[in-house]
């Protein structure tokens, strides 16, 4: 008797089918990332930046076992040359926390591949997550693909190391599917949106808004009006959740000189496509990213005009199309808000003026634009040879994008800023500040490198420098201004720093510390509130004649009190409606 076991077969089939996706995507992920493993990491636009914070997270959570730093910290204690600035008040969490595990794990130079590996391995899981909900999983694969290598995530990965907004890739196709999906996603959706908004905060502007439109065009289309309330309590419970961070981060910028992070050269109305402000660096920048906005916007109408004839031919299904449209209507909305006429939509728009660069928007376009080429196969693949040539097309594209980064993206590591030197500065005497996280009204550039812990002058306004004839030079002492004592360093930390001071008459103990509001000092025992104002910012204490004992500690204010409450308020509402949510369900089967 002949007996057929046509389930084992197809367990088989589908077994082998997950590995070729699967091996696929990793093999994508890795041809893009070769430059990386050859030359060594790329000193991009914002590579500083985010290796001086990892750096500095390390060392706190070192300090944080003796009690003198923080789990989750606040202060930069290296910036500004050892005067510190108030960074992760305001840089989402979720990167500089993954950028500082790496580090502790792998050797610094290991760090930025490491985490640039993990970001694209996370864009492509989460694409193909979200693209087999519309279409079949080889197709989805593919589309992954073409997500983490098109040349405006290699461009974020290469030339700008824009880390936090790399990452932030890999939340936005969980938003499409969680908002848009037929099971119930409330809650999954709430995490997603926490998420982003913890990730990157232009990231976050640009996914909400593009999910916005997304959940309003579908619940047009189909009638799905319960779409609308599960995004407005989805984003209302992903605010909560991230709250923590949230609530800070916006009320304390009336502390600092947020208005720098808008500054000339970094506003919306210098970057829209093929602009030209005669500062070189910025043209030549902007060049690129109009040039690769060219190639994505051909790249969405080729593929949407593909995906419609496919549809003459074969009917998908009902939801499939809506998305479809959906996406090139997103689409279109991209394409003119890179254009100047747009200029009133990013003034009025709220936050929008905040992404800086009108070609942010290209990192929804690249999911556009992927997805879109998605729907253009055909159904599923079974023939060996069509299995092969799809694979083949993939594997060169991937191999030429490589190439592309490579000679055009990948920018060298000059003797100051490779991950040795970077080291030595940040053990020494510490690195430039953050324009924009400079507390307000100072001028960061009037910091002198070099300084000492503790100065006592005759005057708070003594011994400063002048940035108009030199931005931060080197400390040299001023007889005049300083008052003869006796300074004793009994501990300084991060946010931390205790000292004595004996004098022979009333003077000012000038901190090498940028003073902020979050800041508690005390003199002898009582608490000093209002203190003298300085031009470049640093902390000044009055202390009497005779010995001082000075105490300054970074204590968590109001507004941070009533995030973290307000998380805790969601969390709880979270966990009381997470059994009840099925919102991990099995997906809906492609027609």
């Amino acid at each position: 008797m002949k007996i057929s076991l046509p389930h084992c077969d197809s367990l088989s089939g589908e077994a082998g089918r997950r590995r070729r996706q699967r091996s696929l995507m990793l093999a994508s992920v890795g041809i893009v990332l070769l430059p990386l493993a050859w030359r060594g990491p790329s000193c991009g636009h914002d590579f500083d930046f985010h290796l001086e914070s990892w750096l500095e997270v390390v060392r706190q959570w070192h300090q944080a076992f003796s009690g003198g730093g923080a789990f989750y910290p606040h202060w930069v204690g290296s910036a500004n040359y050892g005067a510190g600035e108030p960074r992760f008040v305001f840089y989402p969490p979720l990167s500089w926390a993954l950028g500082a595990l790496l580090g502790l794990l792998l050797p610094w130079t290991w760090a930025p591949l490491a985490f640039t590996l993990l970001a694209l391995l996370a864009m492509a899981a989460s694409f193909f997550h979200m693209a087999r909900e519309w279409m079949p999983e080889d197709n989805a694969a593919l589309a992954a693909c073409l997500y983490v290598i098109n040349p405006y995530v290699l461009f974020v990965a290469y030339e700008r190391t824009a880390y936090g907004e790399l990452l932030a890739g890999a939340w936005l196709p969980l938003l499409v599917l969680y908002a848009l999906r037929r099971t119930p996603g409330l809650v999954p959706l709430a995490l997603t949106v926490a998420a982003i908004w913890l990730t990157n905060a232009p990231g976050a502007v640009m996914g909400c808004y593009a999910m916005a439109l997304l959940v309003l065009w579908t619940a047009i289309a189909e009638r799905r009006w319960m779409l609308l309330a599960r995004a407005v309590g989805a984003t209302a419970l992903g605010l909560g959740l991230a709250a923590f961070y949230l609530a800070p981060a916006i009320y304390e910028q009336r502390w600092v000189e947020i208005a720098r992070a808008i500054g000339s050269g970094m506003r919306v109305e210098d970057s829209f496509l093929f602009g030209h402000t005669g500062e070189p660096f910025h043209d030549q920048v902007l060049h690129t990213a109009s040039w690769i906005a060219v190639v994505l916007l051909i790249a969405t109408a080729a593929a949407a005009m593909l995906s419609r004839r496919y549809e003459e031919a074969r009917p998908v299904s009902q939801s499939s199309a809506t998305l479809r449209d959906g996406m090139i209507a997103l689409a279109a909305m991209i394409a003119c808000l890179l254009l100047p006429f747009s200029d009133a939509v990013w003034r009025y728009a709220p936050e929008l003026r905040f992404l800086q660069f009108p070609w942010r928007w290209l990192l929804v376009l690249g999911m556009i634009a992927s997805l879109l080429a998605g729907f253009c196969l055909r159904g599923e693949v079974r023939r060996q040879r069509d299995i092969s040539l799809r694979t083949g097309v993939v594997l060169m594209l991937a191999c030429a994008m490589s190439g592309l980064a490579c000679i055009s993206f990948w920018q060298p590591c000059d003797d100051e800023d490779n991950v040795h030197a970077q080291l030595a500065t940040f053990h020494a005497g510490g690195f430039e500040g953050t324009d924009e996280y400079t507390s307000a009204p100072a001028d960061n550039g009037d910091i002198q490198q070099g300084l000492p812990q503790i100065r006592v002058l005759r005057e708070a306004g003594g011994d400063e420098a002048d940035s108009s004839v030199a931005e931060n030079p080197a400390w040299q002492a001023s007889m005049s201004n300083l008052q003869p004592s006796q300074i004793h360093i009994e501990r300084w930390g991060v946010e931390r720093m205790t000292a004595t001071v004996d004098t022979s008459a009333p003077a000012f103990a000038v901190l090498r510390l940028m003073d902020y509001p979050a800041w508690q000092v005390r003199v002898n025992g009582r608490m000093v509130s209002s203190r003298p104002r300085r031009e470049d910012g640093l902390m000044v204490a009055p202390i009497p004649a005779g010995h001082a004992q000075i105490d300054v500690r970074y204590a968590a204010t109001a507004d941070v009190w009533v995030g973290r409450l307000v998380s805790l308020v969601c969390i709880v509402f979270f966990l009381i409606c997470f059994p009840k949510q099925v919102g991990w369900g099995p997906r809906q089967q492609v027609s």
